[in-house]
């Protein structure tokens, strides 16, 4: 049997007639930048993320770049971002010639620790880039706390976590800005690089607007030296047509998270991680998983949240073991996927740019230990059957 990753065909080909009519249309409207398409897409996502504006871009890279533009971010400012994240997080931040200022993870959620962000705070700290890793909202109370105790802007980076949930709420709809990335692997994909901005302020929104075409405040007047990112029409009616079958793709890779958590947990030494354990030092609690004979740890839903489970991402225990199961699984033709092995304090590019390397025990940690295993909507049971019985085999290995 062969299950992989990700099996965009299977999303994307039943939706071909539908897809081919909106290209058609697009065609013939000769409208291929901004347009009717762009808006009413913003129009929706904004609702989705229970944000007022949204602000189509080029990328989710773009748009998290364009916020720290609208945010006036730049040359001396520090931002606080977790080193457990994808390089577009940290990146953004140093192309504007700000410094990323690292923050280690929880051992639970996998999401910035937010009492650690606050011991590495300075005078110079600007904005806080909290990450939604995985499809599960950050503690966007104590954030939300943190930035208000010391006058920072929140840039939520959402690119994993459309219409994530937290405590009634919808990530993306809290912070100064919400970035959101609509690339093919996203649970909600286009065919193509494209993302999206939400805000609540209307200042900032429209200066955002202004920004991502070249801050042209009116036609060839420009009042801020913005850049090109624009949003194209084409992949903007492409993703209208699968915004209606958003909500059964994300209930679909919740049945299947549930199934792995019900079925993975009967396993010998295999744990669901414990809610209690956010705030636990992690010295601690490796010594405890070492004691019990730990083999591996489930991910949970915290309370309060609704996870959409981008990513199914366990933590596999004892020297080298993590990447025996991958190979043993990938021999199997079962996709798997370290997200991440390379933490951003640890990438060459940031050793002389990026501040704050110490304290990062976690997210050191679990760059040996995490692997993330198929959950897209369309895997069936059989198929998922089968990854059970060969993640069982090769922890019994």
């Amino acid at each position: 049997m062969n299950v992989p990753l990700l099996d965009l065909q299977a999303q994307n080909q039943p939706l071909e007639p539908e897809l081919k009519a909106v290209f058609d249309s697009v065609l013939r409207s000769g409208r291929f930048i901004l347009g009717p398409e762009v808006e009413a897409l913003e129009a929706s996502i904004a609702a989705l993320s229970g944000a007022t504006y949204g602000i189509g871009v080029s990328s989710g890279t773009d748009a998290i770049l364009l916020a720290l533009m609208a945010l006036e971010i730049g040359p001396g400012d520090e931002v606080l971002c977790p080193t457990f994240t994808f390089f577009a997080t940290a990146g953004c931040i140093a192309r504007t010639g700000a410094t990323p200022v690292w923050v280690d993870i929880d051992p639970v959620s996998f999401n910035i620790d937010v009492t650690k962000a606050e011991a590495k705070i300075t005078d110079r700290t600007k904005a806080i880039i909290p990450v939604h890793l995985y499809g599960q909202a950050a503690d966007m109370d104590a954030v939300m706390a943190l930035a208000a105790k010391y006058s920072l802007k929140v840039i939520e980076d959402t690119a994993q976590a459309i219409h994530a949930g937290y405590k009634g709420k919808w990530v993306g709809g809290m912070g100064d800005f919400g970035t959101i990335s609509f690339y093919p692997t996203k649970n909600l994909g286009a065919f193509g690089d494209a993302g999206l901005l939400t805000a609540n302020d209307t200042d900032l929104a429209q200066k955002a607007r202004w920004l991502r075409n070249h801050g042209d405040v009116a036609r060839y007047v420009h009042t801020y030296v913005g850049g090109n990112f624009r949003l194209d029409a084409l992949q903007a009616a492409l993703l209208r047509v699968k915004l209606p079958y958003f909500a059964s793709y994300v209930e679909r890779r919740r049945a299947h998270a549930q199934t792995y958590l019900q079925e993975l947990s009967k396993l010998p030494g295999v744990v669901i991680a414990s809610e209690a354990d956010v705030t636990t030092p992690y010295s601690d609690l490796a010594a405890r998983e070492q004691s019990a004979g730990i083999k591996m740890v489930l991910p949970i839903e915290l309370s309060g949240r609704y996870h959409t489970w981008n990513q199914f991402t366990v933590r596999i225990l004892g020297d080298g073991r993590r990447d025996a199961v991958r190979d043993f699984l990938r021999s199997k033709n079962i996709g798997c996927e370290t997200y991440y092995p390379v933490t951003m304090d640890q990438q060459e590019c940031f050793r002389s740019i990026g501040k704050g390397s110490d304290s990062l025990e976690v997210a050191h940690a679990f760059t040996t230990q995490t692997l993330s295993i198929p959950v897209y909507p369309e895997l069936s049971a059989e198929q998922q059957a089968y990854v059970i019985t060969s993640v069982a085999e090769a922890l019994a290995l």
